[in-house]
C-alpha cells in the first residue's frame, strides 16, 4: 500500500539481456548467472561487429559487454556507438582489470561496470541493481 492506503500493483518484469563477451568458458558462466537471476538472455555474441549487428534488435533491457570485445584503439567511441545504437538499454561493462578503462567506460555511456575479479555474488548483486533501473 502506498502512503494514501492504496493498493500498488507489483509487476515482475524479466530483465531481457544481451551477452556480449568473446570468452565462451566466461559467457558460459554468465548464463548460468543470468538464468539464476530469473534472466531472459535474448542474444549473445563473441565479437565487437556481430554485437552491434544484432542488439538494436534483440528487443533488450540489457547489454552486458565485455570491453575485450571493443576496438582496441576506439573503445570509447564503440560503446559510445552502442549507446546510441540501443538508447534505452541498461549497458553494463565488464572489465578484467579496474583502471582508467572503468571512467572511459562510464563516460562512453556505461550505466555500470563489473570487474571480471568478482565473486558470484557481487556479480549477481551489481546485474540486480542494473537491472532494477531498467524496471524502476
Amino acid at each position: 500500500m502506498d502512503v494514501a492506503g492504496e493498493c500498488l500493483v507489483q509487476y515482475e518484469f524479466m530483465t531481457r539481456v544481451f551477452l556480449a563477451d568473446a570468452q565462451p568458458d566466461e559467457r558460459k558462466a554468465l548464463r548460468v548467472l543470468l538464468r539464476d537471476l530469473k534472466m531472459e538472455i535474448v542474444g549473445e555474441t563473441a565479437d565487437w561487429s556481430t554485437t552491434l549487428a544484432k542488439a538494436p534488435t534483440a528487443g533488450l533491457d540489457m547489454l552486458l559487454v565485455d570491453w575485450g570485445i571493443l576496438p582496441t584503439d576506439l573503445g570509447v567511441q564503440a560503446l559510445a556507438e552502442l549507446r546510441l545504437a540501443c538508447p534505452i538499454a541498461i549497458v553494463v561493462v565488464l572489465i578484467s582489470h579496474l583502471d582508467a578503462r572503468q571512467q572511459a567506460a562510464l563516460s562512453a555511456g556505461a550505466d555500470a561496470f563489473i570487474s571480471k575479479g568478482e565473486t558470484p555474488e557481487r556479480v549477481a548483486e551489481r546485474l540486480l541493481t542494473a537491472a532494477q533501473s531498467a524496471h524502476p
